[in-house]
């Protein structure tokens, strides 16, 4: 296509995209039209209460942060199921009824379903799912303001509490962030619980943080956490994120700290290593000090050179961290590319925005199935502080081919005057196409069902798709927690991580989800977390397929249509 017909194509394409200007719209400026012209913008239309979600997040002052859940397949029936934080209203497991590619549909569980009492249902901060015991059925962990929990899976979205049993020690702090993974040769995983301010400490809040938790599983044949490492400094973490920062096969543990509270703080990485105490990685490693409000952390080979790009949510700008000299695997140290990559989504974009803006959960994806990785991040003023937004909508921020993100939560419909916190991102109707629920303060969560991207004649499917299921049945880490996949078609390669944390007090596990567009087929490959690989499986796209490791074929899995 010649200059000249691009030019035209993308004056057409860009005028046929609605342009709001009232006061609670956005409005979409010339040069961004263009750049959306080029691009495929999902539709996403908002569903919670027709969904039959009617749940909040509330509370005072120990509620202004967190506000998560955990989406897990917690019945086998292949339609992700959520369990939502509610602070001070009781949190609570809503199953997922969606017809495939139709309306989202939830109802809401007995409580008994659970495992908890009224009591314990209260104070939840945020939850990540993680099968901890290794028998195939998704655990629940619990991020509470107090004891935190354990919920065991027990198959049919039913629950026990277990973490006692497993001599977890819940602690009694403000817990906000969790992450973990299995170090080599260990049974079980390790859990890493991130803190927040100590509300017993003299001074309280200011420069009081508790320290963060380190657990590592005893040899056994159950799930024993009976000694706890205090990762010391705490910096009021968060959100944290173990990952493979060097693909070193050795993960290290990233925190993402809210310098409102912390005095002499920054942004941290710990360096975990087998049987050996944790250590901070400091300047003489090359690590710099970063200190910024650190709200939620995501990962993804942005630079396909199998090294991690970071995004860290704040107040104001967004953080994008790559690593500066990707062939030293000794050197953290790490530039930001926010800015020349359109990703640091520091004001809203409504009309009239002249206020800073705050990002909560943040999570790569890709909305539009074309292959190449977007960015959500979900926004929410604190509580009332006026030197930020107060109307402040989640950003949907769609990576074009030149690797530059371009705001589209406008345009996509996510743009509610809503104050976000966690979120769960998930094909939760099993169309192929990415949703995602926004967990809210004080008002019920948004349940955002993608549409495809709009036409003149109404909405037409995306690009194709494939959703993979890893399944590791020679060690108890069955959802290969650590694993890398690589995806190719023709000269196109795409890399993915498994990984349980990071977001905002919120995460998925399951299926992961690839965007192929115009590929019709294309080949998997799994870098098991021991650093072995596994054969070229090829798949045909459109599909739910499973790789299960020692076998030479990945497998369909038919998903039937929810009654």
């Amino acid at each position: 296509m010649n200059r000249l017909a691009l030019l035209l194509l993308t004056a057409i394409v860009a005028l046929s995209l609605p342009v709001l200007g009232d006061d609670k719209s956005p409005a979409v400026p010339p040069d961004r039209q263009a750049e959306l012209g080029l691009l495929t913008v999902p539709t996403f239309t908002e569903e919670a209460k027709d969904g039959g979600i009617d749940h909040a997040y509330t509370g005072g002052f120990e509620f202004f942060v967190g506000g998560g859940g955990a989406a897990l397949d917690c019945n086998g029936d292949g339609y992700d199921d959520v369990f939502l934080a509610g602070g001070a209203s009781p949190a609570a497991l809503y199953i997922n009824h969606s017809p495939m590619g139709g309306k989202l549909s939830f109802a809401k569980a007995d409580d008994a379903n659970t495992g908890l009492t009224e009591k314990e249902l209260s104070d939840i901060t945020g939850a990540y799912p993680l099968d901890i015991d290794g028998d195939g059925i998704e655990d629940i962990v619990v991020l509470r303001l107090g004891e935190n929990m354990v919920l065991k899976g027990l198959g049919d979205c039913k629950f026990q509490r277990i973490d006692r049993e497993w001599h977890i020690d819940g602690g009694h702090a403000w817990t906000t962030a969790f992450s973990a993974t299995w170090e080599a040769g260990a049974k079980f995983p390790t859990l890493a619980f991130g803190n927040y301010i100590d509300r017993a400490a003299p001074g309280t809040p200011w420069g009081t943080c508790s320290d963060n938790m380190l657990m590592r599983p005893r040899a056994g044949e159950a799930p024993d956490y009976s000694d706890a490492t205090p990762l010391t400094p705490g910096y009021c973490a968060l959100s944290m994120l173990f990952t493979d920062w060097n693909h070193s096969g050795e993960p290290a543990l990233r925190i993402a700290n809210d310098r409102q509270y912390y005095r002499g703080g920054e942004e941290q990485m710990w360096k975990v290593t087998p049987v050996e105490t944790p250590r901070l990685y400091t300047r003489d490693d090359g690590w710099a000090h970063l200190s910024i409000w650190g709200m939620g952390i995501a990962q993804a080979d942005l630079q396909n050179n199998g090294m991690p790009v970071y995004a860290i949510s704040s107040m104001g700008d967004t953080k994008l961290q790559a690593l500066e000299t990707p062939e030293d695997p000794e050197s953290p140290v790490y530039y930001d590319i926010a800015y020349e990559k359109g990703a640091t989504a520091q004001m809203p974009y409504i009309v009239g925005a002249q206020l800073p803006s705050t990002g909560w959960h943040v999570e790569f994806q890709d909305f539009n199935n074309d292959g190449l990785l977007d960015l959500f991040i979900a926004k929410g003023n604190v509580e009332a502080m006026s030197d930020f937004a107060k109307y402040d909508p989640n950003n949907l921020l769609l990576q074009n081919i030149a690797g530059k993100f371009v705001e589209s939560g406008d345009q996509a419909g996510l743009a509610m005057n809503k104050i976000g916190r966690g979120a769960l991102i998930a094909d939760f109707n099993n169309d192929g196409m990415l949703d995602m629920l926004v967990v809210n303060r004080k008002e019920n969560v948004s349940l955002f069902r993608n549409l495809g991207t709009v036409t003149p004649w109404g909405h037409r499917p995306l690009g194709n798709w494939v959703e993979i299921e890893v399944n590791d049945p020679t060690t108890s880490n069955h959802d290969a927690i650590g694993a890398h996949l690589l995806i190719k078609s023709g000269t196109r390669a795409m890399t993915r991580l498994i990984t349980v944390g990071g977001g905002h007090a919120a995460g998925h596990i399951g299926s992961v989800h690839v965007g192929m567009g115009m590929i019709d087929r294309g080949i998997v490959r799994v870098q098991w977390p021991d650093g072995s690989w596994s054969p070229d499986y090829r798949f045909n796209v459109n599909q739910h397929i499973v790789v299960t490791r020692g076998t030479s074929i990945a497998t369909f899995r038919v998903i039937a249509q929810n009654p």
